[in-house]
């Protein structure tokens, strides 16, 4: 697994303050919002990483966690997490779901998908034959929610072809931050000819450098002189 440099991500010291942090993540995100990116190459991976570093490290609680890992933490793809973090996060990861780009990295479910509030992987057989059931994030941005959209998913060799198997998943207009789409047959195969598991997208709302939802309410914060 590689270790997430979030600081970095930021282009922020890990003495940054608070506010530091903000404004860092608002320029950033005004940069590289699709809505201004356009087909800038890397510019939505970028997005992602951006707000998946403000997730951690712009939360109090989260980033203290995340200093916490200290001098246990090996740049590269050896990272392996300290004594004491097992069963914080998410657990595992699945390589077979490509969310294009728009999933939260290994690391996040490792160490801190568990503070969103849910598992994004799990489900268990409910059946012995019945393939099980697969959770996983799906990051959108206010203006996909206020409008409605379309997401391109991928998923890796379900029915043991080698093919890759990609369909489309409607992001319906007005849909909450943490509500799960639910896509039929979509999740882990069955055994022999028992039925395929579900697929469930939990919706995680984008960061968004003027915006905030609260209740159901858009909010800005307008600055006075």
């Amino acid at each position: 697994m590689e270790y997430k440099d979030y600081y970095k991500s930021l282009g922020v010291s890990k003495r940054a303050s608070a506010d530091d942090i903000r404004k860092a993540f608002r320029k950033l995100a005004r940069e590289y919002h699709p809505d201004v990116s356009g087909n800038k190459p890397g510019a939505e991976d970028k997005f992602k990483e951006i707000n998946e570093a403000y997730e951690v490290i712009g939360d109090p609680d989260k980033r203290q966690k995340y200093d916490s890992l200290g001098s246990n933490w090996q740049q590269g793809a050896g990272f392996r997490p300290p004594p004491g973090w097992q069963g914080r996060g998410a657990g595992r990861s699945h390589p077979d779901f490509d969310l294009g780009g728009t999933g939260f990295s290994d690391f996040f479910e490792q160490f801190f998908s568990g503070e969103r509030g849910h598992s994004p992987f799990g489900g268990g057989r409910q059946r012995q034959a019945r393939g099980n059931d697969v959770q996983a994030d799906l990051m959108v941005t206010l203006e996909e929610v206020a409008s409605g959209s379309f997401r391109s998913i991928t998923v890796k060799d379900r029915g043991g072809s080698g093919a890759p198997q990609p369909f489309k998943v409607k992001i319906p207009k007005g849909v909450a931050d943490g509500q799960k789409l639910r896509l039929a047959g979509k999740g882990e195969m069955g055994h022999g000819a028992s039925t395929a598991g579900d697929l469930f997208l939990i919706v995680r709302y984008a960061r968004h450098p003027d915006f905030k939802v609260k209740n159901g309410n858009l909010l800005f914060d307008l600055p006075l002189a």
